[in-house]
């Protein structure tokens, strides 16, 4: 008789926590999971979902807004805003409801309880419980990084979690931070009528995209009255009850009914029980191989906890990978250099591979093409023109390095060249796919063909 009482125990039930169990499950294993807080993790009740549910409704108020120019005159509107809130939280409460059936459908026991390590097989639970498991996943996700010179009091200094729920919409927000949080808030509250401004100490917003990318997203949001600084510093922040005053290279000030920052995150793993085991780290992350285990071999890392890319479709296939490796499964080492990143503002951007920079930094010679969606019929359709498809090959072989784009549902089309780079094509193939028209995906082989002096409509 086994002297565990799972073969799997994984903790945290996040996008990778939930999915590893899952996936261990269906491979034969006795699966617990443990996971204090409601199920689904930051990214389904704190993070992308109900972000993106407050995003939809800034699109269908900007829709209103700007109606007449679709030929639709609306007169008179108005915004409730409890009402978009609570809209956010429905949506992500029932969703965290769809995951406890899918764990009671395969038969996972959950712990709706706090687990801290205890030795290689076992977790410490709350009331002194303890659990048993052969092999073990820390799924404990991330949290927004504390700055010291920032105080965050959860009511002008707050975070996204709090600008989730706000009680109103802020006349003026300070963000600060323009990664993917900081850009999709900004473009959040300034459809609703916020005066916002965005500060990024780096010298461009998005930084981690294509410079063209982020100069097309700066411009568009200056042209939208929102207030980009770039290469600043921020010194301090003074705040009382109501308001804050942000202070700027030494010399600027910005006063702000809130300040949200968002300049990114950092693993769970204090408090956890990873020093008593010895369990390596790195930069605040938990260190693992390219099957993600940890130094100690029972005990696997998954998602945020262990380090970027910190993107859920990533925690959740790492969760596969890792349920696979322990159940005695062949799996292919975990590698990035093929996942797509995402960020929900209006325009929408997505990427995959390289960006032309990183290309020539590897010494690749190569040919790139832009194709603007103001040159394509279903999006002047649509009324969306802002924004590009840049594509990125290597002039030698014609290997497809990399897509970047900005536009209306960025985010659907990257897909195509996510398949397309696993299958390792090169331009020959996509040029050769007949894509259907009218849609945005044409964007792709038009912005293919004017890399290779193929261009018709442009």
């Amino acid at each position: 008789m086994s002297s565990f009482d799972y073969d799997v125990a994984v903790l945290g039930g996040g996008p990778g926590g939930y999915v590893a169990a899952i996936r261990a499950a269906q491979l034969g294993n006795k699966v617990a999971i443990v996971e204090s807080n409601d199920l689904g993790g930051v990214c389904l009740n704190w993070g992308c979902i109900p972000t993106k549910a407050l995003l939809k409704n800034a699109q269908v108020f900007d829709y209103i807004k700007n109606s007449k120019k679709y030929g639709i005159n609306i007169d008179s509107y108005e915004v409730n805003w409890s009402k978009v809130i609570k809209r956010s939280r429905d949506v992500s409460k029932r969703l965290s409801k769809g995951i406890e059936y899918l764990i009671k459908k395969n038969k996972i026991t959950y712990l709706p309880k706090r687990g801290v390590l205890f030795d290689k097989n076992t977790i410490s639970l709350d009331n002194d419980e303890t659990l048993k498991a052969a092999k073990i996943i820390i799924a404990t996700g991330s949290t927004p990084k504390k700055i010291p010179i920032f105080k965050v009091d959860k009511k002008v200094v707050i975070t996204s979690r709090e600008a989730m729920v706000l009680d109103e919409i802020p006349k003026d927000l300070v963000i600060i931070g323009a990664g993917a949080i900081g850009v999709e808030f900004a473009h959040l509250y300034s459809t609703f009528g916020s005066n916002v401004t965005l500060i990024e100490g780096l010298d461009r917003i998005v930084p981690n995209e294509d410079e063209d990318i982020s100069k097309e997203l700066e411009s568009i949001f200056r042209k939208r009255k929102i207030n980009v600084l770039t290469g600043c510093k921020v010194d301090k922040i003074d705040q009382n009850k109501k308001h804050a005053t942000v202070y700027i290279d030494g010399k600027d000030s910005i006063k702000a009914d809130k300040v949200l920052i968002a300049v990114g995150v950092t693993g769970n793993i204090n408090n956890i029980g990873l020093e008593d085991l010895n369990i390596k780290t790195e930069d605040g992350f938990i260190s693992v191989n390219e099957k993600m285990q940890t130094n100690i071999d029972s005990i696997y890392a998954i998602g945020d906890v262990c380090g970027p890319p910190l993107l859920a479709h990533v925690a959740s296939f790492e969760g596969v990978l890792a349920a696979e490796h322990l159940s005695g499964e062949t799996v292919d080492p975990m590698t990035y250099d093929n996942v797509p990143g995402c960020t929900y503002c209006q325009p929408e951007i997505a990427s995959v591979g390289y960006t032309e920079k990183q290309a020539l930094d590897k010494g690749y010679s190569v040919k790139v093409g832009k194709f603007p969606f103001s040159a394509l019929g279903k999006a002047l359709a649509d009324g969306n023109r802002d924004g590009f498809v840049k594509i990125i090959y290597d002039e030698k072989y014609g290997e497809l390095l990399g897509c970047h784009i900005i536009g209306d549902n960025a985010t659907n089309i990257i897909s195509e060249i996510s398949i397309a780079r696993n299958l390792e094509t090169t331009f020959t193939e996509i040029l050769k796919t007949i894509h259907p028209h009218p849609t945005l995906s044409e964007a792709i082989q038009e912005a293919t063909a004017q890399a290779f002096g193929e261009a018709i409509h442009i």
